[in-house]
């Protein structure tokens, strides 16, 4: 092997490595993420963001930071903990977070996940006559998808775009197949809906919709793209 040749393969074993390194940086920090929304712990997530990241829930698209905190504290901290910025005595909301496809870019600056969470969420008899939030369910599952981007500033990992798609919701009792799909993105928006998402996105049915949530990698072994969405054209929404 020649000198010039040594060069390249070192080169490209290193290029090899970051990228390694990357995806287990992108798969901790969406665990992360995963881990602080369980215990509400809703100013961590929002630290977890690039200034101009987007999130979307449940067809609702959030703009920038702002927006991201508009729907974690302003939204969910309001409604799930009563403005605590962490759990409430006998409130259950675990999001487990597996099943992760991480792709990194050629580049090492940026990458796209794909993750399933199945959530359990409820409040123990214990804790109903102190809890200060609104739930329309004593105990509940929810299964979901996200297809995430992320991006890496000044060397450290953050959510640029956080797409979350709830696929399946139902009260622990009765499970998944009598419950009406959740619609609770369709109202108004920012700024006449002050906790309102900026824009509604098409595509985000809950069961029994079976449409696919679009794959950001192509298949495997064939390199087709076997579902797939401008991630353009849903930013710009």
């Amino acid at each position: 092997m020649t000198d010039e040749n040594l060069t390249d393969t070192v080169a490209a074993l290193l290029a090899r490595v970051d990228r390694l390194e990357a995806a287990q940086a992108v798969r901790t920090l969406h665990h992360t993420y995963g881990y602080y929304l369980d215990k509400c712990l809703y100013e961590d997530v929002v630290d977890l963001f690039a200034d101009d990241a987007d999130a979307v829930f449940l067809g609702g698209l959030y703009r920038g930071k702002g927006g991201v905190r508009r729907l974690f504290v302003e939204r969910f901290q309001r409604r799930f903990t009563d403005g605590l910025n962490g759990p409430r005595f006998g409130f259950l909301l675990d999001h487990p977070q597996h099943q992760d496809v991480i792709t990194v870019s050629e580049d090492g600056r940026s990458a796209r996940g794909r993750f399933r969470c199945t959530m359990q969420a409820g409040l123990h008899d214990a804790a109903k006559e102190s809890y200060p939030g609104r739930l329309s369910m004593d105990q509940w599952w929810e299964g979901g998808l996200y297809e995430n981007e992320y991006v890496k500033e000044d060397g450290v990992w953050k959510i640029a775009r956080l797409n979350y798609r709830p696929v399946w919701h139902g009260e622990y009792g009765e499970g998944w197949a009598h419950k009406e799909p959740m619609d609770q993105f369709r109202g108004g928006l920012f700024p006449e809906d002050p906790l309102g998402p900026d824009a509604h996105l098409d595509g985000y049915g809950l069961f029994p919709d079976t449409s696919v949530f679009p794959f950001h990698y192509a298949h495997p072994v064939t390199g087709r793209q076997v579902v797939s969405a401008d991630p353009e054209a849903a930013r710009h929404a």
